[in-house]
């Protein structure tokens, strides 16, 4: 063997090593932070401002997953943001076992009919949930969810970026509401029919 061919070999496993290093960073980023990050975001975590190389990073670890056929999966969003999430045929099943949802029942409920109605009235809201909305909306509205404008004498409610972020979803409203009619089909099955 050749100097050339050795001094080749040798240089090859230090990025096959650092690439690995890169790829198991960029997964431990997607899993703590629970919500899309952009390229940027996981570019810093890897101490790299190559868009390519991140874009290929992240693809790769994309693809893993795809292969593994586990319960998690990464998906690309809009905007070349990535998020590591359940795959939603298994959240019905393992819901109860979340320690602390981000909301009740009763301000998720709302948040949903606001998310899927949107832009809504805020008194049409509170007609079809009730008073205690009033409280709900100010919890969305605290957490960032939903944004709140005056229109005349209205109130219009609009769910945020970070709504849709945070839930995995479009950031168009049209495809946003898509994505919501499947979600609500899928918690609406039995759970026999889920086993078929």
């Amino acid at each position: 063997m050749l100097l050339g061919e050795v001094e080749q070999k040798s240089g090859e496993q230090p990025k096959r090593d650092k690439w690995k290093r890169d790829l198991a960073i960029i997964e431990a980023g997607l899993y703590v932070a629970g919500r899309p990050l952009d390229l940027k975001t996981l570019g810093s975590l890897v101490r790299s401002r190559s868009k390519s190389r991140i874009q290929n990073l992240v693809r790769a670890l994309v693809k893993e997953y795809a292969e593994r056929d586990t319960a998690l999966e990464i998906l690309e969003l809009e905007d070349e943001r990535f998020v590591l999430q359940l795959k939603a045929e298994y959240t019905p099943r393992v819901r109860r076992l979340a320690l602390r949802p981000l909301l009740s029942q009763g301000p998720l409920k709302t948040l949903s009919y606001v998310a899927y109605r949107q832009p809504v009235v805020q008194a049409r809201v509170i007609d079809v949930r009730g008073g205690h909305a009033y409280g709900h909306l100010k919890q969305l509205e605290d957490l960032g969810l939903i944004a709140r404008e005056r229109s005349g004498r209205s109130t219009v409610l609009r769910t945020t970026e970070y709504f849709a972020d945070y839930f995995g979803l479009s950031h168009d409203l049209r495809t946003m509401k898509h994505q919501l009619k499947n979600i609500f089909e899928d918690f609406a099955k039995p759970e026999s029919q889920e086993k078929k």
